[in-house]
């Protein structure tokens, strides 16, 4: 079976990885996701939110396939924002901007952005792209909002909201594949595998 490399600390992308067979190794890059997102903003005052993801998986996978030259076939990398009046929100760090962005959401749409890079670094080829899902957030009270944000979850993930934790019953609906909100298309990730050449089956295990 050929091995994968999966370039981040989300337990949700790697419990994804793992549940439909592919059981990676985990290298967490060093990017500066700020530093990255303000020099792509000084060269395009225009960068849009999934332009945005898209770059930071970029970053994230080259980063980690140059510590790793001959040590692994794939490596891959995502990064997620979430899109909201073509605002970026991204994980919200603090109790009192996530408290904010829920007030902004609830009872409304947002689209969650997912870049990909998958890096085959026997070749050096590369294949990504990005995968977008709607999300309609249900009409929370404010007593529902300060429970979920005191429970610390949607401090640290992207768009402050989970669909495979403490967030989900908050989350009406999906338009989109629901993988892409938890953090890795995986409908995507079989195509950018097949762009490179790779079958499946050749980095995941059947349980039959």
């Amino acid at each position: 079976m050929v091995s994968l490399v999966l370039a981040s600390a989300s337990p949700a992308r790697l419990g994804l990885l793992r549940a439909s067979g592919i059981a990676p190794d985990v290298v967490v890059s060093d990017v500066d996701e700020h530093a990255v997102e303000s020099l792509a903003r000084q060269r395009d005052p225009q960068l849009s939110p999934v332009q945005l993801a898209q770059l930071l998986a970029e970053a994230k996978g080259a980063a980690v396939a140059s510590r790793l030259a001959g040590q692994t076939p794939f490596v891959l990398a995502c990064d997620s924002v979430l899109e909201v009046d073509g605002q970026v929100h991204g994980k919200p760090g603090t109790p009192e901007v996530a408290r904010e962005r829920w007030e902004q959401v609830r009872g409304r749409s947002a689209v969650l952005h997912t870049g990909h890079h998958l890096v085959d670094m026997r070749d050096g080829r590369t294949a990504g792209g990005p995968a977008s899902a709607t999300v309609r957030f249900a009409s929370v009270t404010d007593a529902e909002v300060e429970g979920y944000v005191a429970t610390g979850e949607p401090l640290h993930v992207a768009g402050g909201f989970t669909l495979d934790g403490l967030g989900a019953p908050f989350v009406e609906s999906i338009e989109g594949h629901p993988s892409t909100v938890v953090g890795l298309c995986l409908p995507l990730l079989r195509r950018l595998l097949t762009d490179l050449g790779t079958d499946w089956w050749s980095v995941a295990q059947s349980r039959a």
